[in-house]
């Protein structure tokens, strides 16, 4: 009986996901050369004409790539269909999946974590063009407030997260890396943009040292940004992030100076 329950209640939990994906549109956009780059969109529930609503990149990690439009959902895409977030926080949310055989900001998985060792100077591979290019259409929309454009992304999307503002900082009024890393170097670029970085103290996948330099690097530059470590926390600190108490309030207030 008690598995049977148990099997009720998966079932359930996965129907219920299904139907609140299904909130967000599915769209293919095909990039000026010619790839095509599979994404979700949120839009506010309710739009009152002539008023301009923020929008939202998020970029999933390694694990939510292929080609199926749905994982890049996995993590994160219920926390903008909360209820109480939707009515207070009304905003476009763009959810791209990258292919398998891609990697966000690089053309492949950089050989090692380190800070220091991270890429620089590289050309943007062609799906994160894409993603530059999806982005620029949804900023061409009358409606999106381009005062308050943010970027979130965990893991392999926070170094998307790093790469999007070091390269494009005029565009974003706030970025959210969680357990990402980058070279510091390429920080100075952004010192114009809010940061909230998140990190586990306990990462055995990407190590915590890169959001530790990546704050200092900031703060350096004179940038205004804010570091929470979670003690004991492994490679998912996107769960207790999540869960921080003002994580909404925080990023929907920021606005480009």
């Amino acid at each position: 009986m008690k598995k049977l329950i148990l099997l009720l209640s998966v079932l359930l939990f996965s129907l219920e996901f299904v139907v609140a994906q299904d909130e967000y549109e599915r769209s293919v956009f095909v990039s000026s050369s010619g790839d095509s780059l599979n994404y979700r969109l949120l839009e506010p529930e309710v739009m009152q004409a002539g008023e301009k609503y923020p929008l939202v990149l998020f970029l999933h990690g390694a694990g939510e790539r292929g080609n199926d439009n749905e994982k890049q959902l996995t993590h994160g895409g219920q926390m903008f269909l909360n209820p109480v977030n939707r009515e207070k926080y009304p905003a476009f949310v763009l959810f791209p999946q990258c292919p398998e055989s891609g990697y966000w900001a690089y053309e492949n998985r950089p050989q090692s974590f380190i800070p220091t060792q991270m890429p620089v100077g590289k050309e943007m591979p062609s799906v994160f063009q894409a993603v530059k290019e999806l982005l620029d259409m949804y900023l061409a929309n009358p409606q999106v407030d381009k005062s308050r454009i943010y970027i979130m992304g965990l893991s392999m999307g926070a170094m998307g997260t790093y790469d999007m503002v070091s390269r494009f900082p005029d565009i974003f009024a706030a970025a959210v890396p969680i357990c990402g890393t980058v070279n510091p170097t390429r920080l100075s670029a952004a010192r114009n943009v809010a940061f909230r970085i998140f990190h586990g103290d306990a990462d055995d996948v990407v190590p915590v040292a890169g959001s530790r330099q990546a704050y200092k690097a900031l703060k350096a530059a004179g940038a205004s940004v804010e570091y929470i470590e979670f003690p004991g926390c492994n490679h998912g600190s996107w769960n207790p992030a999540f869960n921080y108490p003002d994580f909404m309030k925080w990023l929907f207030t920021q606005k480009k100076k």
